[in-house]
């Protein structure tokens, strides 16, 4: 259920038309030399075949629900052994959806609270269980990720917009060399933001902090809107009873 990207490259066909569709978007996205994306370790990831990826059914219905549970456990148990840029890249099936940047906001707190209510694993002590507080991040069988959506609704922020909804998970520790307090996450994030500028066309989300420092949100940062509103209050709900899969 978890794929490489060599495995893919020589296994196409024996994907679903939908399936080979968003991950050739993907790679066309990850390949884009004129338009690079303005993610630097994203597509240093891709290229080095670090990252993994699923494929999951319509996010709204329980199947997906499913599916992304077993896929977050499978790649918490391998991702450290996969290399410095890892992350998990899930493409649902969602050509039937349409709608809005504010419904897919919805979609996705809505699957993002489901997962977590499967998760029996305990929540990291070091880790905040309230979305308002600085240190909090979305957590899974015991391992913090950042999570990145986007969606075909997002058309202004260009880096947010994919033809399918897209969930990509990326492990905290891939952080630990490239944060505010290290001179080489310093210059990357330069990098980014330049490359974001120029990406987008529009300045960056007002969002877009460091974690762990006193003004960030990550919930924030996790679903952009198109223009440089946030919602007042994250929709992510802690349970401190969890519901085994």
């Amino acid at each position: 259920m978890l794929y490489t990207k060599s495995w893919i490259d020589q296994h196409l066909e024996e994907l679903t038309p939908w399936q080979q569709s968003a991950y050739l978007h993907f790679s066309e996205l990850m390949c884009d030399e004129e338009h690079p994306y303005p993610c630097v370790p994203g597509k240093q990831g891709f290229q080095t075949d670090t990252l993994r990826f699923g494929f999951a059914e319509d996010p709204r219905k329980e199947e997906a629900t499913d599916k992304l549970v077993s896929l977050l456990k499978q790649y918490g148990g391998i991702s450290r052994d996969t290399g410095k840029y890892a992350s998990l890249v899930v493409f649902f099936q969602s050509e039937e959806i349409g709608g809005s940047v504010e419904s897919y906001q919805q979609i996705f707190w809505d699957l993002l609270n489901r997962v977590h209510r499967l998760d029996a694993t305990p929540w990291p002590d070091e880790i905040g269980k309230d979305p308002h507080d600085h240190t909090w991040e979305f957590c899974f069988d015991g391992e913090p990720y950042f999570s990145f959506c986007a969606t075909p609704a997002h058309n202004v922020r260009k880096s947010r917009h994919f033809p399918y909804f897209l969930l990509a998970f990326q492990p905290r520790w891939v952080f630990d060399e490239i944060n505010s307090s290290t001179a080489f996450g310093q210059k990357l994030k330069k990098v980014i933001r330049k490359r974001l500028v120029e990406y987008d066309e529009v300045d960056p989300h007002p969002s877009l902090k460091w974690y762990g420092k006193e003004d960030n949100y990550e919930w924030k940062q996790y679903y952009l809107s198109d223009d440089d509103s946030s919602m007042s209050k994250c929709p992510f709900s802690h349970m401190h009873k969890k519901i085994k899969s």
